[in-house]
This record gives C-alpha cells, sequence and structure tokens, in this order.
C-alpha cells in the first residue's frame, strides 16, 4: 500500500516564504508609516549660514557638468559661505575645459588620476575648508532653496548628515515610468525611517555632511553614500531626509535600474562586511535595518521558495496558485514584445520591473567573485527638456559614466 504524501512541510514553506515576502513588500511599510505617526522624533530645525564646501566628483560629464555648475551656482545661500570643487577622475573629454570656464565664478578644478569616485572623493575631501561638505554628482541639477533647506537641519546637534529628496522626472515610456513608481516607494520608505530616527545612508546624488565625520573610503566602495554617512550613524548621529532640498533627475531605463540596482545589492554585502555592527546591538536600529536592508535582500530567495513549495502542495491549490505565478512571471517575460498601446501593458511592465529588480538582488552576490569595480557600469537617461513644463522630451540617449 503506498503512503499518501504529507503535505505538511510544503505547505508551511509556502506560508513562511509568503508571509516573508508579504512583510517585506507590504507589512514593514505599513507597520514603519504607523510607527512614524505614533513616534515621531522630529528634527530642530532653525536658519543657520554655515559655511559649506560643495565637492562634485565627475569623470567625462561634458554632457550635463555645465548644468550642474549653473544650477549650484544659483542656489539661494550666501556666496560668500560657499566653495565649490569639482574633482575630475581622469576625464577625456571636454569636462576640465568647461569647469575652467567657471573659474570667475570662485569654481576650483582639481584633477586626480582615474580611480573611481571613492577615490576622488577621498582627494577631494581633505581640501574643503569648510565646516560642512555637500556632496553631489554631475547629472543632477538641484533646486535653489535647497541649501539652506538642509543648514536648517544641521541647527539639530543630533544631525551628522542631510539627504536631499530626489524627484525623478515623468518618464516617457511604461518601463521609466515603472522605475518611476519604485523610486517613489523607496523614497516613502526612507522618509518614514528619518522621521522616527534615521536612515541607513544618504541620497548618493545629493547629501550634506559635518565635515568632523568624514572619513576615508576604501577605493573598492560601491556605496560611498552609505559607507560615509555610516560611520556618522555609528557615533551617535541621526542621518536624516529634507524634503525641501530637492534634486532632479533623468528618467532611466528599466536596463539601466537592473544594472544601478545590482551595484546597490551588491554594495550592501560590502556594507555589511565593512560594519558587521549592523547586525548586532551596537545598531539602536536593528529592527528596521533586518527589515529593510536584509528584507530586500531575502525577498528573491523567499519567491524561489514559495514558487518550489507550490510544486508540491495537494491539488486544487497547486495547479491555482503555480498558475497564477506562471502567468505573472510569463507577463514579464513577453512585455518587450508587447506594443505600448497593448491592453495589459501596465500590468506586464510592472511584472517585467519587479521581476528585474528581483534578479538584480540575485546578480548583487557576484561581488562575492568579481571586483566590485567592474559593476560599475554607464547610467543611459533619456533627457527632459524642462522639469516642471509639458514643453516635450529629447528622443536622444545620453550617458554618464559614474
Amino acid at each position: 500500500m503506498i503512503a499518501a504524501p504529507s503535505y505538511a512541510l510544503p505547505i508551511v514553506v509556502f506560508c513562511a516564504s509568503a508571509a516573508l515576502g508579504l512583510y517585506i513588500v507590504l507589512g514593514y511599510p505599513l507597520l514603519l508609516g504607523l510607527m512614524a505617526r505614533l513616534r515621531p522624533k522630529p528634527v530642530f530645525k532653525s536658519r543657520r549660514r554655515k559655511t559649506v564646501s560643495v565637492v562634485i566628483p565627475a569623470h567625462n560629464g561634458e554632457r550635463f557638468i555645465g548644468a550642474k555648475l549653473d544650477s549650484v551656482l544659483a542656489l539661494d545661500y550666501p556666496r560668500e559661505l560657499m566653495e565649490i570643487l569639482v574633482v575630475s577622475d581622469g576625464s577625456t573629454d571636454r569636462t576640465d575645459s568647461i569647469v575652467r570656464e567657471f573659474a570667475p565664478q570662485g569654481v576650483r578644478l582639481l584633477r586626480v588620476p582615474r580611480g573611481g569616485k571613492c577615490a576622488a572623493l577621498n582627494a577631494a575631501i581633505p581640501q574643503a575648508r569648510n565646516e560642512i561638505l555637500l556632496l553631489t554628482d554631475i547629472r543632477q541639477t538641484v533646486a535653489p532653496e535647497s541649501l539652506q533647506a538642509m543648514m536648517d537641519c544641521f541647527a539639530d546637534s543630533s544631525v551628522g548628515a542631510v539627504s536631499g529628496e530626489l524627484v525623478i522626472r515623468k518618464g516617457a515610456s511604461h518601463d521609466e515610468a515603472d522605475t518611476g513608481l519604485y523610486w517613489r516607494y523607496e523614497s516613502w520608505i526612507r522618509n518614514r525611517l528619518s522621521e522616527i530616527d534615521s536612515i541607513f545612508g544618504a541620497t548618493g546624488p545629493f547629501y550634506a555632511l559635518r565635515r568632523e565625520l568624514a572619513v576615508p573610503i576604501p577605493v573598492d566602495q560601491l556605496l560611498d553614500d552609505m559607507y560615509l554617512p555610516l560611520a556618522a550613524f555609528f557615533r551617535g548621529y541621526r542621518l536624516v531626509v529634507e524634503p525641501r532640498a530637492r534634486a532632479f533627475d533623468y528618467p532611466t531605463s528599466r536596463g539601466t535600474e537592473f544594472t544601478r540596482k545590482t551595484r546597490t545589492l551588491a554594495g550592501n554585502y560590502q556594507i555589511l562586511r565593512s560594519y558587521p555592527a549592523l547586525l548586532g546591538p551596537a545598531n539602536r536600529m536593528w529592527f528596521h535595518y533586518a527589515s529593510y536592508k536584509l528584507g530586500r535582500l531575502a525577498l528573491p530567495w523567499a519567491l524561489v521558495l514559495l514558487f518550489a513549495s507550490s510544486c508540491f502542495l495537494p491539488a486544487p491549490w497547486r495547479y491555482f496558485l503555480l498558475g497564477g505565478q506562471a502567468l505573472f512571471y510569463g507577463l514579464a517575460g513577453i512585455d518587450a514584445w508587447l506594443p505600448a498601446r497593448f491592453p495589459g501593458k501596465r500590468l506586464s511592465s510592472f511584472a517585467r520591473t519587479f521581476v528585474a529588480l528581483m534578479l538584480a538582488a540575485v546578480c548583487g552576490l557576484s561581488v562575492f567573485f568579481v571586483s566590485p569595480r567592474r559593476l560599475w557600469k554607464e547610467s543611459k537617461v533619456g533627457l527632459v527638456s524642462d522639469v516642471d513644463s509639458g514643453n516635450g522630451r529629447a528622443a536622444k540617449e545620453l550617458a554618464e559614466t559614474e
């Protein structure tokens, strides 16, 4: 007599993986929102006029550097309290010559051999003379009121770093729109973390840090915008977001976002190696780190277990659940061939973006097998004529080597 199969283990695995996935994607954000509402920790803000060193690392950024410097020079902040330093990381295009054109307006150029962003920052930061470092990339322009809004936060002595709000311009295609939606989801979580205590890094393209808290960055570090702020975090400081400090970025395609996300998640593994205290009691926000950062690394594996355990569930649940998952992944697989006006395009585009981000989390493991430098790729962006107007958009794609 053949024994009836036991469904206990696959049911347990299925329920556990489904619960974990739902917690990471929906449960934790909802809990975080409730905590921010019930137990906020406001930042004390007051008008401050601190001296600021604006540091802009650049490599072959001729397409963006002029607009970037115009944006920085237009900041509504006393010019005598600012210094602007562009560190050219072995640029071979017109970046250096364009920066020199701004020399009469006080912009300094520091040229260093090609070594990557971290090496460029390590070279530039010791030359910064002022109280606050404003670290910003070349692609994003900034709102005029942004710098003063950041300085107001430093009136709170517990604040070590202030991140700006990265505003993604509306994408022309479904995949650009979906990646923009994902970024808004991420920004919402970061803002709530800031409200209760601290985020776990900074908005890389635009953030300010107390000069005294800066530390040397390992040159192979993928996430300088986590490494530097976390040094302040473990000295007891808060890392906060200031929504009034806005930087505007161009929408990116799903492929570009996949590359960026792979690097970001690979960098999270690096950060754990650099700051193992994140996993212990020295991290005052351990619960949030585990739910947010570690959760993102665990999510694709939860989905793998969800699918695998579905294969061993009793009928008819097995067919129903496998069919639903197959439909979702199938939509992701055929999205690239569906026309833009296809009725189900919005769902298929979302599915494809979600799957791409999950694959990026898995690919992030490559940091253990290849040189981190190989994970730096060009970011292609579609230019929008104006962030606040609907005056059309350029069809041409531009590339920025980070």
